[in-house]
């Protein structure tokens, strides 16, 4: 990924040496090459719009070849009212990686109304999820472009676009996974494209904005006002967050020095306390356990909405603030749910999988730490969950896949590939790793892992590289069994274990 802009330069001859001459080429011939190539531009021209896709396995239209993305800069002006569309300007800082006569974001959800490739106006059209922008000149391999998109943002769902905004009781927040930030703004959707990211958004008087990264500031002009916050490290389209609401900010020092902010609805802010004042503890046990915390900044968004889940968004992961408000929740369970997001923060945030296929090693290891924390600290043995999955395991392969080779998403469900053997099933597999290779050398192995991957992407190759490096001996064969086979192999330790049938499990909250 390419962090901050390179122009391009020319290099200049050396002193005392001569340039070559160039050679001559006829009027005639000439004249045919310009038509050649004009003939080849009309071509280009004429052909359809298509959607494309990088060819992730499980969602193939998602996210575009020919650019690496650098840099988002967001801007929304939020209405007032959660069920009408936000007025949006999206620009687009990137490199092409190969020659463009046209650029496919992909976006969704929102009308178009202009769009600039390098400051001049492009042609634009719609094909399946895909916006696909036609500028007025080639794109050459290795130039820097930039895509300025003009469109609104509607935080009401069309038929099967789940994901994007999400109305709470007071205003919006975000849950992009796995697919759909293009249901918020024109990107590259896929985690192998992380960029840094600018948000500006202007709200109402009365409402506050909180987004990803750091705060750069809060004009207030008339009846309005624009707050503006920037990450300092790259991030997946996929863990965008912005939160608009009546809600309080929350200021707490984390180990280090680290600044947390919560964000809480004000009329719960000294309710939820309590459980805020659990965060720091948190991070310092994950330190302890992978190394120092990955980011600038970090808190809990708890958001008055029914999504049925939790989400790892960067820097602040969102949460249904009923799990930490109805009594039906244990006090260790909901903790162990917010290591659990937390977690994410190492492991799919700061390492994010280069294929949804790879979306095992994110919450493989954030189920592994949830569960580590909850026998630590709560006294539920790790041991006994681990042989629950494997009496479990076979059943989640045959209904979702192996833990590496996940099935599908059902259609129309496309958060459907968050299933048991993506979560406990892939906590199995590490269970298994630490017995095969011992405790020492898994640890050293976990924090190897988010040191050399930190702000970029890794897939299960690289895991198991460097396991393999980590033990001293080839791991290949270990791993085949452990994330590809149909049945799950005998667990190192306990011969004992076996995979069986069993009564389906009472249905818990999804950990994304």
């Amino acid at each position: 990924m390419l962090l901050t802009p390179r122009v391009p330069r020319r290099i200049p001859s050396q002193p005392g040496t001569r340039s070559r001459p160039r050679p001559r080429i006829s009027r005639h011939r000439a004249g045919a090459l310009l038509a050649s190539a004009v003939a080849v531009c009309l071509l280009a021209a004429a052909a359809p719009a298509e959607p494309l896709g990088v060819g992730d396995r499980l969602f193939p239209y998602l996210g575009n070849p020919g650019y690496d993305v650098a840099s988002y800069d967001l801007s929304f002006t939020y209405p007032g009212a959660n069920d009408k569309p936000l007025q949006a300007v999206t620009t687009i800082d990137a490199w092409t990686t190969a020659d463009l006569d046209r650029i496919n974001l992909d976006f969704a959800r929102g009308t178009v109304t202009s769009v600039q490739v390098d400051g001049r106006p492009a042609e634009f059209t719609s094909a399946g999820e895909d916006l696909v922008v036609t500028p007025d000149h080639l794109l050459t391999e290795g130039s820097w472009t930039r895509i300025t998109v003009k469109h609104t943002s509607d935080p009401v769902a069309g038929k099967d676009q789940d994901g994007g905004w999400v109305r709470t009781s007071d205003g919006l927040a975000m849950a992009n996974q796995a697919d759909a930030a293009h249901l918020v703004f024109p990107c590259n959707d896929h985690p192998s494209d992380k960029a840094l990211f600018t948000f500006h958004v202007t709200a109402p008087n009365g409402y506050t904005v909180v987004a990803n990264g750091m705060p750069v500031g809060a004009d207030q002009v008339g009846s309005s006002t624009t707050w503006t916050y920037r990450t300092r490290h790259p991030m997946a389209t996929e863990l965008a967050q912005i939160s608009i609401g009546r809600s309080t900010v929350l200021h707490r020092d984390g180990p280090r020095g680290l600044q947390v902010r919560d964000v809480v609805p004000s009329a719960d802010a000294k309710a939820l306390q309590p459980w805020l004042d659990k965060t720091p503890e948190q991070i310092a046990w994950l330190e302890s356990k992978v190394g120092p915390y990955p980011f600038e900044t970090y808190g809990v968004l708890m958001a008055q909405a029914d999504t049925g889940f939790e989400l790892e968004t960067q820097t602040l992961s969102l949460f249904e603030k009923d799990l930490f408000t109805q009594p039906a929740y244990p006090k260790w369970y909901v903790e162990s749910i917010m290591v659990h997001e937390l977690s994410h923060q190492w492991f799919g945030d700061s390492v994010s999988p280069r294929t949804w296929s790879d979306v095992w090693l994110n919450e493989g290891h954030a189920t592994w730490y949830e569960a580590l924390y909850a026998e630590e600290t709560a006294h539920k043995p790790m041991e006994g969950r681990m042989k629950a999955a494997y009496a479990n395991s076979d059943r989640w392969r045959e209904a979702g896949g192996p833990p590496a080779l996940p099935k599908g998403p059902a259609p129309g469900q496309k958060i459907s590939i968050f299933r048991p053997n993506v979560y406990d099933g892939a906590a199995l597999a590490l269970y298994a790793l630490r017995q095969e290779i011992g405790k020492p050398a898994f640890e050293r192995l976990e924090r190897m892992w988010v040191q050399e991957h930190r702000d970029s992407t890794a897939g299960t190759a690289d895991f198991v590289r460097l396991a393999s490096t980590v033990a001293g001996r080839d791991l290949t064969g270990f791993f085949k069994g452990w994330l590809y086979g149909e049945k799950t192999p005998p667990m190192p330790g306990h011969p004992d274990w076996k995979a069986a049938a069993s009564p389906k499990a009472a249905k818990g909250r999804t950990r994304k």
